[in-house]
């Protein structure tokens, strides 16, 4: 499993954000029987800079507070069964599922624990599950994706003990 975690940002938090996404991350991909060792590149910045990605990517020129950017095209969310069919998918050298990429901004990590009423540490976590499950295929565009993606996020900060303080 490769999940480099690359920080452009000066905030700092009070735990190893590193270590808490790793374990959302793989954990996830076990509760969804992901068969593949996986590659996926986390950015933790600020509002500034994903204000400014989210223009570049998406048209929209406002802060957020996580991107996802997935690098594979699923039959149906968390549906792998295709998958070795495309040998582009997966890493030259490691062999690893791409699976893309996320970006979170510290900063509204930061705003929205307080604002929610939780803890720091669950709102990362909550931000790494909501990415990894786009990447994963998952969305909430529609009453029953959301209501799906939100039951998976929940179960698994659930599964790791995170949950609303």
């Amino acid at each position: 499993m490769t999940i480099p975690v690359e920080c452009e940002s000066r905030v700092t938090l009070p735990f190893d954000a590193e270590a808490l996404i790793r374990q959302v991350i793989e954990a996830g991909l076990t509760a969804e029987n992901c068969p593949y060792e996986c590659e996926i590149d986390v950015l933790l910045t600020d509002n500034e800079a994903i204000r400014e990605i989210n223009r570049e990517a998406r048209g929209i020129d406002a802060p957020t507070d996580v991107l996802s950017f997935p690098a594979v095209e699923y039959p149906a969310p968390g549906d792998f069964s295709d998958l070795e069919n495309d040998l582009t998918l997966f890493h030259p050298e490691s062999g690893e599922l791409m699976l893309g990429d996320m970006v979170i901004s510290l900063e509204k990590v930061l705003s929205q624990a307080e604002e929610y009423g939780h803890s720091i540490r669950r709102e990362l976590a909550f931000l790494t599950a909501h990415s990894l499950y786009h990447l994963l295929g998952y969305d909430h565009m529609e009453e029953e994706e959301r209501l799906l993606m939100e039951a998976r996020q929940n179960a698994l900060l659930e599964t790791l003990g995170i949950t609303r303080d």
